[in-house]
């Protein structure tokens, strides 16, 4: 009796647990957060996972999901609000300016090809015209999803990549307009010209008003907001919505006007924290159940069981993978690039993720594209965002090996500037007693290298009233560090001047003090913050590196600076010119007597001619850096580069690493870096070092002494 009085006691619980909304949303947290970690061990992409969740949870598998839950779809709404509106956002303005003829050209090439071939293959089928356009028009447009392997490569700036970025804004565009238009006469059996031009004028009212007047107002606000980065947060969140309900107001679809806030608040967020923190809430939480909620859309047995929607699957897919590729082949034939450029511009504009799949749930809710058609969608973007990114990481390899030596002299900067009116100096924030030490010796036998000197900094946080207890226990602690410091500074023969600073952020503090003090070189310790909270609030090298405006130092040293005698620098590439790791990790093994060994990690399948060709380019790039004594340089071939160099680093004290920020692509389905694999996993030393935000150039000495003795 008294078991069944407690099982009739939990029915009613079960029966709550059932109803409540909160049951579903922490399955889908617990999805989100398994599934794409478990995928990308698979090497494919996480939101490939979250599609495949949506359909195992829905009714084509569990049924734990319907597909009329409230609660689903309004975050899945939202979520397609902040994917398009992510899409505007990554819209890379300055790479369209720069090849502005050439990225209009290829944007024709596979925008128009993709939609003739669409059309025809909705025609092919049986489908309205309104429908088969439509179904052209989500050929068109195409996601960046490999731009972080090409980033990684050091490509970016090649010709026919740059236009493959810039031909996007065409191409979303017009593949968006197209979508307001066949949903404005999605009912109507004729076409009416005078609702065409009257939609046109209200829809061109309404772009001029979000570009022009968003973009006004969010100058004013950020240069108001006194750097407050939660309202500025807030501000770009209800920029997107008001947005979105601003186009719902005129009777077009509320994407278009995400997609229009993207656009006009992209060069008021610019590269900075806000931008981080609003693409990461919207790549974390919003944007994955999306694409969970698009999954349980999915008809699983219809789409293995119909042989007409198999059919479909296979001629979109095909279809829009051979349109792209003569589109590309137009492109060679008109700007005459080779082969490995062609194939490169091919492959990155192959993945279909972000516009089309906005653009896909939205004709399928007003009738326009039939269930089959969803779900040949959704195939085609499983296969072109696996496809895409494998074809890219083999052909792009090829644009680096293309470089010539003429080309290298041309596209490298000069990075050793002298400091023209103020001596070298290192600012050194100190905090934590513990690792205080070798922070102050490792900047102590950089200074004395280059003849410079270290300026310890310490900041008490601001209160409210300045006679506060707990400013002065901190002031009291600061100057405590600071003494230090300065001690330390004199036994290492360095000149040292100690900074005391209050202000409201250590973040701040330590990126104006570097300004005021109009330092070279900041080094800072490895802060602990890496969880969930360091990512969307920030920490404070994060938002150093975001604000400082010289190259940032970030070190983890499990030993004194001083017994380093091995110093390992992996370049992922050899066209960025960024070969200040290399000068940074010369002056540190010129002061210790020390070896350093620049490693470059190129596919395996690599032939031994195009390793040599590799290593003279390398010898070329580090012989323009004029050191005394040049390292040595290492070429190996490996399948998996991080593997490579953690091998390498087993018999090194220090490894020196580019601190290299990806371009988050929209879904948050940015591959990883490898600085940030090696970070995680090598045991020795580290030092990463970040340049500034809005220059190319860093202040490091142009020679450094030869027959200098160890500090």
């Amino acid at each position: 009796m008294e078991f069944a009085s407690q099982v009739l006691a939990l029915e009613p619980t079960s029966q709550l647990l059932g109803k409540e909304p909160i049951v579903p949303f922490a399955i889908l947290l617990v999805v989100i957060l398994v599934v794409p970690i478990l995928f990308e061990r698979l090497r494919l992409p996480g939101l490939v996972g979250l599609v495949f969740a949506g359909v195992v949870l829905g009714p084509s598998g569990w049924n734990l999901f319907q597909t009329e839950s409230t609660m689903i779809n309004l975050l899945s709404d939202i979520g397609l609000v902040y994917l398009m509106f992510v899409a505007g956002l990554e819209v890379d303005i300055e790479q369209f300016r720069r090849r502005k003829n050439r990225s209009l050209g290829f944007g024709s090439f596979t925008f128009f090809v993709p939609l003739a071939v669409g059309t025809l293959i909705g025609q092919a089928f049986g489908f309205g015209w309104i429908t088969s356009i439509l179904i052209g028009s989500l050929f068109a447009s195409y996601s960046l999803l490999a731009y972080p392997i090409i980033s990684r490569l050091g490509v970016v700036n090649n010709e026919a990549v740059t236009i493959a970025i810039g031909a996007k804004i065409f191409t979303d565009t017009a593949a968006l307009l197209i979508l307001v238009i066949c949903v404005a006469f999605a009912h109507n059996d004729t076409f009416n010209l005078a609702k065409l031009l009257l939609l046109s004028g209200w829809l061109t009212i309404y772009a001029v008003c979000v570009l022009v007047g968003f973009d006004w107002a969010g100058k004013e606000f950020f240069r108001r907001s006194g750097g407050d980065e939660g309202n500025q947060f807030l501000f770009v969140l209800l920029s997107v919505f008001l947005a979105a309900v601003g186009a719902q107001l005129i009777g077009v679809e509320k994407i278009i006007g995400a997609f229009l806030a993207g656009l006009a608040v992209n060069e008021v967020l610019g590269e900075g924290p806000v931008k981080e923190k609003v693409v990461f809430v919207g790549s974390v939480l919003f944007i994955p159940i999306f694409f969970v909620d698009l999954g349980l859309l999915i008809d699983l047995p219809a789409l293995i069981t119909s042989f007409t929607t198999l059919k479909l699957t296979i001629f979109i897919v095909l279809g829009l993978i051979g349109s792209k590729l003569i589109a590309a082949l137009l492109a060679k034939l008109v700007y005459r690039y080779n082969w490995q450029e062609t194939l490169t511009i091919w492959s990155l504009s192959v993945p279909q993720v972000g516009a089309i799949l906005a653009a896909t749930l939205v004709g399928y809710r007003a009738g326009l594209l039939p269930p089959e058609v969803l779900n040949s969608i959704v195939v085609l973007m499983l296969v072109t965002s696996t496809l895409g990114p494998f074809i890219t990481s083999r052909v792009a390899v090829g644009l680096i090996s293309s470089v010539t030596a003429e080309q290298v002299s041309t596209t490298l900067p000069e990075p050793n500037i002298e400091a023209t009116d103020h001596a070298f100096k290192i600012l050194v924030p100190i905090y934590n007693p513990h690792t205080q030490q070798n922070l102050v010796e490792l900047s102590a036998l950089l200074a004395h290298q280059a003849n410079g000197r270290i300026i310890p900094l310490a900041i008490a946080t601001a209160a409210a009233h300045m006679d506060a207890p707990q400013l002065e226990a901190s002031l009291q602690r600061s100057e405590r560090l600071l003494a230090k410091a300065t001690a330390q500074s004199r036994v290492l023969g360095v000149e040292a001047t100690p900074l005391l600073r209050i202000d409201d952020a250590f973040a701040q503090g330590i990126s104006r003090a570097a300004r005021e003090q109009k330092v070279s070189l900041i080094v800072m310790g490895w802060g602990k913050r890496t969880g969930l909270r360091a990512r969307l609030f920030g920490n404070v090298i994060d938002n150093v590196l975001w604000a400082s405006h010289c190259p940032v130092a970030v070190t983890r040293l499990v030993e004194s600076p001083k017994k380093i005698q091995r110093i390992l620098v992996p370049l992922e590439n050899l066209l960025s010119p960024a070969l200040q790791p290399v000068q940074l990790a010369q002056m540190l093994a010129e002061a210790n007597e020390a070896q350093v060994t620049v490693l470059n990690v190129c596919d395996r399948r690599t032939s031994s001619s195009k390793i040599a060709a590799r290593r003279s380019l390398l010898s070329q790039m580090i012989s323009k850096l004029a050191l005394p004594n040049p390292p040595e340089i290492q070429i190996i071939a490996h399948e998996n580069a991080a593997q490579a160099i953690l091998q390498a680093a087993r018999l090194y004290d220090l490894v020196v690493l580019p601190f290299i920020r990806n371009r988050t692509s929209p879904g948050g389905l940015a591959i990883s870096d490898v600085t940030t694999q090696l970070a995680r996993q090598l045991t020795c030393s580290i030092v990463m070092l970040g340049e500034p935000q809005r220059t190319s150039t860093l202040a490091l000495p142009s020679a450094v002494p030869s027959t200098t003795a160890a500090v």
